[in-house]
């Protein structure tokens, strides 16, 4: 299926893992299920919020496998790191699990020029046989990928599309006008998803449909209505959601799977360096829940 076809909420699944710390396949398959049956049109696996630097290459593999047959919808695989040649490997081994798309993040930590980075986008593609999703954010990685290199690797079709967390909405916007058709651009934050919805982006690759997938669902389709005030009201009924889903005391993924924990579906806890989990985490995840499933709406989906 075309990058231009996918869906407009397409989440940032955590990886469960069992008591010991241990993958847990069942748990993301079961896990996996929920999610698209809960608002989700497609499953970004192994990336950020899924503990991928965590996560041995095997554990990689399994997990995407295990996904892709779980589910029917679209699966996108993390494969980027801060070496060219292991995210072609990764991506590779990801297209052969049956991924759909690869998400490659910018090269993190050895902060190459832009130059570097586009040449590592471009060496990728070239390697691999499934879509590229580009992934900019800035504040993890150390390197934003500029403008201009977007365009360029969007021109030229070395990426299909963009996870946007670099909070530059004015720049996404010129991105959009001047990207050739079928090249899509996903909100890579939360709370950004309205603003960049209005400078054309798709939708949201998300950490909050975890829980919220309805509600970010009847978001982006009320938007897509032309129902602006209805989005507005949707997007202010998901706040408490977007604060509650990282903090410096528990940072993303930790919030995700005290949720999941707290609605009694696979999570297990974060593997070393996140975590532990701070006190009375679950008991808010509880309330936050809760609140947000006050006066329901009509569905405009």
């Amino acid at each position: 299926m075309p990058v231009s076809r996918w869906g407009s909420v397409i989440c940032a699944m955590v990886t469960p893992f069992g008591p010991g710390g241990e993958l847990d396949l069942d748990g993301a398959a079961r896990l996996a299920r929920w999610l698209v049956d809960n608002g989700n049109d497609g499953l970004v696996v192994a990336a950020t919020t899924g503990e991928g630097a965590t996560l041995s290459d095997a554990e990689k593999v399994e997990l995407w496998r295990a996904v892709r047959e779980a589910v029917s919808v679209p699966v996108i695989a993390g494969t980027g790191t801060s070496s060219t040649a292991h995210t072609i490997e990764l991506t590779q081994a990801a297209a052969e699990a049956g991924a759909d798309a690869a998400l490659v993040v910018t090269p993190y930590y050895n902060r190459p020029s832009q130059a570097g980075i586009e040449a590592h986008f471009r060496a990728v593609a070239e390697a691999s046989h499934i879509p590229l999703i580009a992934y900019d954010i800035p504040k993890r990685t150390g390197r934003e990928i500029a403008p201009a290199t977007l365009a360029r690797l969007a021109g030229d079709g070395v990426i299909a599309g963009l996870k946007d967390a670099a909070g530059q909405p004015p720049a996404t916007a010129g991105l959009i006008a001047g990207a050739p058709a079928g090249f899509k651009v996903w909100s890579g934050e939360d709370a950004l998803t309205l603003p960049l919805l209005a400078v054309g982006a798709m939708g949201v690759i998300s950490v909050a449909s975890h829980w919220a997938g309805p509600e970010l669902a009847e978001m982006v389709a009320r938007w897509q209505k032309g129902d602006n005030a209805g989005a507005a009201e949707v997007n202010q009924r998901l706040r408490e959601s977007y604060e509650f889903e990282a903090s410096d005391a528990a940072p993303n993924p930790v919030p995700t799977k005290a949720m999941l924990r707290a609605l009694g579906l696979p999570a297990g806890e974060c593997r070393l360096p996140m975590g532990p989990t701070p006190a009375g985490l679950e008991q808010r995840a509880e309330q936050v829940w809760a609140n947000l499933r006050q006066c329901p709406f009509t569905r405009a989906v």
